[in-house]
């Protein structure tokens, strides 16, 4: 099975790109199953239900979230009718929406799909790892699921890699999100799960993690706010983390990086052949 996660779509370049290059990547790579993290993608902070359906139209099968979720206040209510959008599974009992989801993929696979928040320097829900741990013993991999994929988005790299082996061997790959800067430590974990400390975001990167440099830079010379941040509109990067999964176990035999577009240097995943 081939797998792509594409990270942080933020504004509307970043959309731009997805929509652009995804639906050649789905036809060239030949891909059966593509996440997408949707959580900055209406002006950078949060989603609507227009860019949700715009995103799923582009080729994504499954879209998480993170926290800014609920930035954007009608995804508390449109995402009880969105199947497909998934939020942070530690989010209390009772928040609207859901943390996890089995999705069919292009070749007929099941894929289960977990969004979990760090709480390092983040917002304090509940523990990620026993609510990511309690999703993977209700489906778990080769008897539920033929693949797993965990995003989770955390600010601290510490806790991404203590996910990563914490769940290394029960799930196809832990990928992180939320620090919109692509990391080189995509690899293989001992136990067969893949991993990347941060995916990157897919926007512009001549900017501060996506937003025009102007705001961002005042605020830390002088401490103080001259406006509100403001998505950065030049060309975007698309950014990701290709998958080949071994069907017989459902965890990962390769990864690459996946960088389309200006600013970073390109990288396609040398195991597929064909572009866009």
């Amino acid at each position: 099975m081939r797998i792509l996660f594409i990270g942080d779509v933020v504004g509307r370049s970043g959309r731009n790109v997805v929509c652009d290059r995804l639906p050649g990547l789905v036809r060239d790579w030949k891909l059966d199953f593509v996440v997408v993290n949707g959580e900055n993608a209406a002006g950078g902070f949060g989603i609507t239900e227009a860019i949700y359906q715009e995103l799923l139209d582009a080729g994504a099968d499954a879209i998480t979230l993170g926290n800014h979720a609920w930035d954007q206040k009608e995804a508390l209510v449109f995402i009880e009718r969105a199947p497909k959008l998934i939020r942070p599974v530690n989010y209390p009992e009772g928040t609207p929406g859901r943390g996890s989801s089995l999705f069919e993929a292009r070749n007929g696979a099941k894929v289960l799909v977990i969004n979990a928040m760090g709480r390092i320097f983040m917002d304090p829900l509940d523990d990620p790892f026993t609510a990511v741990a309690r999703q993977v013993s209700v489906c778990p991999l080769k008897r539920e699921a033929d693949a797993i994929i965990i995003d989770m988005h955390a600010e601290a790299t510490s806790e991404k890699q203590a996910m990563g082996y914490f769940i290394d061997g029960r799930a196809t790959a832990v990928i992180g999100t939320h620090t919109h800067a692509p990391t080189a430590d995509h690899r293989v974990l001992a136990g067969g799960t893949a991993y990347m400390s941060d995916v990157g975001m897919s926007g512009d990167y001549d900017s501060v993690i996506g937003m025009a440099k102007d705001e961002p830079l005042g605020r830390f010379l002088r401490r103080i706010a001259s406006g509100r941040f403001e998505v950065a509109d030049g060309p975007a990067t698309l950014c990701g983390l290709a998958i080949e999964v071994d069907d017989a176990t459902g965890l990962a035999r390769q990864v690459g990086p996946v960088r389309v577009g200006p600013h970073l240097q390109e990288a396609r995943p040398s195991f597929w052949d064909g572009a866009s």
